[in-house]
């Protein structure tokens, strides 16, 4: 089958950074499915392993943590599907990716696509979907409490996470949500989402808040740059508030949260599958809750811009815009 991967960590203008290679076509595990890639989209994390993890015994690494597809064939164990079932999902960082004309994905993890997106509509969503929903009903546990009257102050909100968060959190919850962005054309896309104000993350978070009628806010997630924003998160949350973050920041002194009795909350979407947990199944669930609330009109898509069919040129040109740190909703490649 043809894939696209990398075998050395390499600059992303470095002409050998991603190519073309011919790999067998996988076999499926017990729990496996095997799909037959239609669209994928780019997320920051293909570029950081690209960046940061190199292949096994040089062999070739495929990226790719969102797809959607057909369902090509199934392992001994599988219950949820059946060859035909069109399915999107986010796959695992420890397996070969979706930048693949077949890809193996455990079942529990993926569940069937929505039906009123397109192949290239529905891949803008899974990854992001997961570490949303995962960050504000497992990690700041939204749905135990009672929100009305709350705040959110969401960092970087104009990114693939931001914009599915904002509206998974003003159609799920009464939390009152603040999202920071910088250029006219992010601030006008958070604000189409739903939320409730937007501040310029180029200014002290802190500052800019008490500027936009907010003193301090209950709840903060910080999708980038949580370093350069730490001093005045911590200013800006009240006491007994709670930090949530996916970033990678540089050494930032958490005892710094202490006089506030402030919590930090970590969350990578990868942790279920790659620890095979007791709960990886929730990944289905939410993931199929997703499809249904996309198919009532509840969510859109976060869908900004297709890149053209999936092959090496058009992945290097994502990455690049992916590390440029400017894109706008979600990058996407659809067909081979």
């Amino acid at each position: 089958m043809k894939a696209f991967a990398f075998t050395k960590s390499l600059p992303i203008d470095h002409p050998d950074a991603l190519h073309a290679v011919e790999l067998p076509l996988p076999t499926p595990e017990p729990h496996d499915i095997r799909v037959a890639v239609s669209a994928v989209s780019v997320n920051p994390v293909d570029a950081k392993v690209r960046k940061s993890a190199l292949p096994e015994g040089g062999e070739p690494r495929v990226l790719g943590y969102d797809a959607v597809g057909v369902v090509d064939a199934v392992g001994s164990a599988v219950t949820r599907f059946q060859p035909g079932d069109r399915v999107w999902y986010a796959g695992s960082i420890a397996r070969q990716g979706s930048n693949a004309e077949y890809q193996l994905v455990d079942e529990r993890i993926a569940s069937l696509a929505p039906k009123s997106l397109s192949d290239a509509q529905a891949a803008a969503l899974p990854l992001t979907a997961i570490t949303a929903w995962e960050l504000l009903f497992d990690r700041l546990e939204l749905g135990m409490r009672d929100t009305k009257g709350k705040t959110l102050l969401v960092v970087g909100a104009a990114g693939g996470v931001g914009s599915i968060l904002i509206q998974l959190a003003k159609q799920l919850t009464d939390i009152t949500v603040i999202g920071t962005a910088s250029r006219p054309e992010s601030q006008a896309w958070i604000t189409s989402l739903g939320a409730d104000a937007v501040i310029d993350h180029h200014q002290p978070l802190d500052e800019a808040l008490n500027a936009a009628g907010y003193e301090q806010v209950d709840m903060v997630i910080s999708l980038n740059q949580t370093d350069h924003h730490f001093e005045a998160i911590i200013n800006a949350l009240k006491p007994q508030g709670k930090l949530a973050l996916i970033d990678d920041p540089e050494l930032i002194d958490v005892r710094k949260l202490k006089l506030k009795s402030l919590s930090l909350h970590w969350e990578l979407m990868f942790t279920r599958p790659l620890f095979t947990t007791e709960d990886i199944a929730k990944q289905h669930d939410l993931l199929s809750e997703v499809a249904a609330m996309v198919d009532s009109g509840r969510l859109t898509t976060t869908l900004g811009e297709v890149l053209g069919p999936i092959n090496a040129d058009n992945l290097t040109r994502a990455h690049a815009l992916i590390e440029s740190n400017r894109t706008v909703g979600k990058l996407v490649l659809e067909g081979f």
